[in-house]
C-alpha cells in the first residue's frame, strides 16, 4: 500500500529492452535506501513495481508487457525522472489516501494554467472512467495523492502547491504529456456497487 506522498524524483539511468519485457534501474537518494532489499515494493509514477537488483545507489526494477501498455513508464527514457515512493509502513502517517499501486488508465495534459504561485492542470480521462470523477474527490495521479478541483464532462483540474511542483514531476509536466490514474478504489467501489444495485432494480422491473 502507499499514501500518494510522493517522496521525491529519481533518474532513469539505465534501460534494458527484450521483447515485451523491459528492466529499468533508477538512481535513489541515498537517505531513501535505507533498508531497501530485492523483494521490496515501490511506486513508480504511482505503478507499484519490485526491487530486483540494488547495487549502490542504482535500484533495478522489471516490467511487464502488460505495465508498459497500460502506464506511463513504456514511454520512459534514459535520463528521464519518476515520482517514487516506497511503500508504506505499519504505524506510517497516511498523509495522502490510501493508494495500490494499480493504475487504471493515462490521461493527457490538456492545458496548464500558470500563476505566480500555483498552478491548476487540467486533464481528460478516457469516458469509461468519467463516472470515477467527483469534485473534491481523491485521485492518484503519477502516484501523488490530489484533490480534484473541478469536472467538466471527463475533463477534470486539480490545483498544485509550489511545495508539490518542487518535490514531483508535476513541475515540469508539459500539455499532451500522458500520466497515470488510479482512482480512488472507495470511490470505484461505491461507484460500481450504486450501478449494479440499480441495474438489478431495473432488470427486475422496480
Amino acid at each position: 500500500m502507499f499514501t500518494g506522498i510522493v517522496q521525491g524524483t529519481a533518474e532513469v539511468v539505465a534501460i534494458n529492452e527484450k521483447p515485451q519485457f523491459r528492466t529499468h534501474t533508477l538512481r535513489m537518494p541515498p537517505e531513501r535506501l535505507t533498508g531497501l532489499e530485492p523483494g521490496a515494493s515501490v511506486a513508480h509514477n504511482g505503478c507499484c513495481l519490485t526491487v530486483t537488483a540494488i547495487e549502490e545507489d542504482r535500484v533495478s526494477f522489471d516490467l511487464m508487457q502488460e505495465t508498459l501498455r497500460i502506464t506511463n513508464l513504456g514511454l520512459l527514457k534514459q535520463g528521464d525522472r519518476v515520482n517514487f515512493e516506497r511503500a508504506a509502513r505499519f504505524g506510517d502517517e497516511i498523509g495522502g489516501h490510501a493508494m495500490s499501486g494499480h493504475i487504471l488508465c493515462m490521461a493527457p495534459i490538456t492545458r496548464i494554467i500558470r500563476s505566480e504561485n500555483n498552478r491548476q492542470i487540467w486533464f481528460r480521462l478516457p469516458e469509461p472512467y468519467r463516472r470515477y470523477l467527483f469534485t473534491k474527490g481523491y485521485i492518484g495521479i503519477d502516484g501523488i495523492s490530489l484533490t480534484i478541483g473541478e469536472v467538466d464532462g471527463c475533463d477534470f483540474c486539480v490545483n498544485l502547491i509550489p511545495e508539490t511542483l518542487e518535490r514531483t514531476n508535476l513541475g515540469f509536466r508539459e500539455e499532451q504529456e500522458l500520466v497515470n490514474i488510479e482512482i480512488d478504489p472507495q470511490t470505484q467501489a461505491i461507484v460500481d456497487t450504486v450501478e449494479r444495485v440499480l441495474a438489478e432494480r431495473m432488470d427486475n422491473g422496480n
